[in-house]
């Protein structure tokens, strides 16, 4: 078999397949889906803690094809392998007629996994997938499967890595430790559902290795410290505190001790906790285990007080830094004392007792000095710029800029992300003109700028309207510095597309994209499906909906389908939205106030009142809170917030329909959520549509038996805006009443 080495990663888009720029038709065709490593055997098959077959055994019969493979050629490509001439072994293999034996292959697996490189990755995944056709995949030995795992998590394919480790777990091989807890590393730092995966994953490993009764035979798969903070990290970025204690409950029972990099884990939790009070805690925690301490602890913990708004007393730790300080501890606790007036109530207390048991103390002790003095670097500088821009400071953000320049401490020296976000910050004021300069300076001091600076430069152009500058800025970013834009590059470009209503603009670099062989992310296409959204082409929205859904990198979500549903209530087409949004809950997605508030604009503009009252009885269930004791089922949908959009939408259409009795209904639950109704728009409907309801004396008394409900609302209804009506005569009375003086 003569196998020639693929041109292009497996999981890049043909390029021959682009969507055609037309407002008319839109052909989405998907060519290459990535191959995902597919089940190689039973899941009840019992773990093997060796998968490699030893090749001097004559009794294992490993062939890979049914004639025996000849010898020579094998033995020529193990020796390249072993010489590590990777190059030249993956040459022979691409020109071998035969199979290699498992033991060259295995190797070769490895090696192109071991060189994180593009190519060597798109030569590990195309062995994979020509064993995966030819059913072979079981002969590969653990070893080199996790290597490709790690290799394809660290070019950003996660999907697949896990796909590789998932397998593995199937197959009955446990991956080395170093193998899944990079995976689920990356999975902890993705976005969606990565941090629910990445612990999922976690458990997954970890429940086979407690099936072992001796721990020495699976030493090698047995989570460390570094696979417990992934998983930390992971409970972390969800916010979810009990789940990271018991996640830390577990670390002794394998042996793990937390190191710094836990402590780092911990502060962002808080954060995310909304502990700032802890912060203290955390880091005096470190001194009293004698945990060596690191820039990165204090540069985590001004990051936490900055995401809090504290710029006072991240300049405080800053500046004592600067001066060679080690009194941090009592900065953080003065700070405390400062903010404990205005934080009286303290959630998730009994977890963080437990993870902090310093905490529960308080200040008893004197606080702690650090153990030798720490400079704040160019990042910790950095981070306390990003406060500064955050909080609209542009003077003090280019001042640190300039006081950087002139320090004696290369460390502090200004680097390429202290120089973006002074770019980002110009550019969050609207200042294009000094954000360019900024990128001149850099070239001038010799920082190379990276695809990050120009991405927010594109971004800026953007938000200003400015289309033009932004092809330009995209030329001079691939010709002049060398940097090809990636994904988040184009959804810049097609979302500036929408801005000044170039839905074919839009599709025209969704099409350059693709055919460059950059894979679309969910926000492509969502982005894609808001310029036809906004263009009036509910259909095409729909067919690149479509391609998304077939594109297996892509996992669609609410907000997908949203703007689905948008799309088609824009331009009043409400049955066929109701179907996307049954279609919604088919697929175990719950409408959110989003998707409420498309279908109720799509009501309005189709002027369908029936409509309106059949969606407020489903928001008005889903706003209805539990009573104790009443239970939910794991289907439920859980509890709605609505809001004033939503709300006000379908109050105004029941005014206009002369639904007055829901329509009250509707702005008693817009007061009890907080959201004033606006008495003066309703006021002016009701008088102008519906003044002279009820006016007329020739009507037969069997009709006015009909319509008194309605009449009683609509009296209901003006006496709520203060506008004339019956009960100023029956409950409210200026004259005194007979008896009373």
């Amino acid at each position: 078999m003569n196998l020639k080495p693929p041109s292009s990663s497996p999981l890049a888009p043909n390029s021959n397949n682009p969507i055609p720029v037309t407002h008319h038709s839109l052909t989405l065709h998907w060519v290459s889906s990535p191959p995902y490593f597919p089940s190689i055997s039973n899941p009840t098959r019992p773990f093997r803690l060796l998968a490699t077959a030893s090749p001097t055994n004559p009794a294992s019969d490993l062939s890979l094809t049914p004639a025996a493979a000849p010898p020579n050629e094998d033995h020529k490509l193990l020796t390249l392998l072993r010489q590590r001439k990777t190059e030249e072994a993956w040459i022979a293999y691409t020109q071998s007629t035969h199979l290699p034996n498992p033991t060259c292959l295995s190797r070769l697996l490895s090696q192109l996994s071991y060189q994180n490189s593009h190519s060597g990755l798109t030569r590990a995944q195309s062995i994979i997938t020509r064993l995966r056709n030819e059913r072979q995949l079981r002969h590969l030995d653990a070893n080199s499967l996790g290597l490709l795992a790690v290799s394809a998590a660290k070019a950003g394919q996660t999907r697949y890595a896990v796909s590789i480790i998932k397998s593995m777990l199937r197959s009955g091989y446990l991956p080395h430790v170093k193998a899944w807890s990079a995976v689920v590393s990356r999975l902890a730092a993705a976005t969606d559902d990565g941090p629910s995966d990445a612990l999922k994953l976690f458990y997954s490993v970890t429940r086979r290795v407690r099936r072992f009764a001796e721990p020495e035979l699976v030493a090698d798969s047995r989570p460390d410290t570094a696979a417990f903070n992934a998983a930390l990290n992971a409970c972390a970025n969800l916010g979810d505190t009990k789940r990271f204690l018991k996640v830390f409950d577990e670390m002794p029972e394998y042996g793990a001790k937390p190191d710094v990099l836990t402590y780092n884990v911990m502060i962002k939790l808080c954060a995310r906790a909304g502990r700032k009070d802890l912060l203290v805690f955390v880091l005096e925690s470190i001194l009293d285990k004698g945990i060596a301490l690191c820039l990165t602890t204090l540069n985590s913990l001004v990051a936490a007080l900055v995401g809090f708004g504290d710029l006072e007393t991240a300049e405080k730790m800053v500046q004592a830094m600067r001066e060679g300080r080690r009194d941090l501890c009592q900065i953080l606790r003065d700070s405390n004392l400062n903010s404990m007036s205005s934080n009286p109530s303290l959630s998730n207390g009994d977890v963080f007792e437990k993870l902090l048991p310093n905490s529960v103390r308080g200040n008893d002790s004197e606080p702690p000095l650090l153990p030798t003095e720490y400079t704040s670097d160019s990042r910790i500088y950095t981070t306390l710029m990003k406060g500064y821009m955050n909080a609209g400071r542009i003077t003090d953000t280019v001042r640190m800029l300039e006081a950087l320049r002139h320090e004696d401490d290369s460390a502090s020296h200004p680097d390429h992300v202290t120089y973006t976000t002074v770019i980002s910050a110009f550019v969050k004021a609207g200042s294009m003109d000094r954000a360019r300069r900024v990128l001149a300076e850099m070239t001038r001091v010799g920082v190379p700028a990276n695809r990050i600076t120009y991405n927010i430069l594109l971004k800026g152009y953007c938000q200003q309207l400015q289309i033009d500058q932004a092809k330009e800025l995209l030329r001079e970013m691939a010709d002049d510095a060398g940097i090809e834009p990636d994904v988040v590059s184009y959804n810049i470009l097609i979302d500036g597309c929408i801005l000044v209503d170039d839905s074919a603009g839009a599709l025209a670099f969704f099409n350059e994209m693709r055919t460059k062989g950059i894979a679309p992310t969910k926000i492509s296409y969502t982005t894609l499906m808001k310029a036809f959204a906004l263009s009036g082409q509910p259909k095409l929205a729909n067919k690149v909906f479509d391609e998304m859904l077939n594109d297996p990198r892509v996992k669609a979500d609410l907000v997908a389908w949203n703007m689905l549903v948008e799309a088609y209530c824009r331009l009043g087409l409400v049955e066929e939205a109701k179907k996307i949004i049954q279609r919604i809950k088919d697929n175990g997605f719950h409408p959110d106030v989003a998707t409420y508030g498309s279908l109720a604009n799509g009501i309005a503009l189709a002027r369908k009142p029936g409509e309106a009252l059949l969606l407020w009885n489903e928001v008005k269930e889903r706003c209805r809170v539990k009573e104790e004791g009443e239970t939910s089922g794991a289907s439920d949908p859980p509890t709605l917030k609505p809001d004033e959009g939503l709300l006000d939408t379908l109050a105004d259409i029941c005014v206009r329909a002369a639904f007055f009795k829901k329509a009250l209904e509707i702005v008693a639950c817009m007061e009890e959520n907080g959201i004033p109704p606006n008495k003066t728009k309703f006021t002016k409907i009701y008088v102008e549509m519906h003044s002279r309801m009820f006016t007329s004396k020739h009507a037969s008394q069997a009709r006015q038996d009909r319509r008194s409900e309605r009449k009683r609302a609509a009296e209901a209804f003006k006496f709520w805006l203060g506008l004339p009506n019956s009960y100023y005569g029956s409950e409210w009375r200026l004259e005194p009443i007979d008896g009373d003086e």
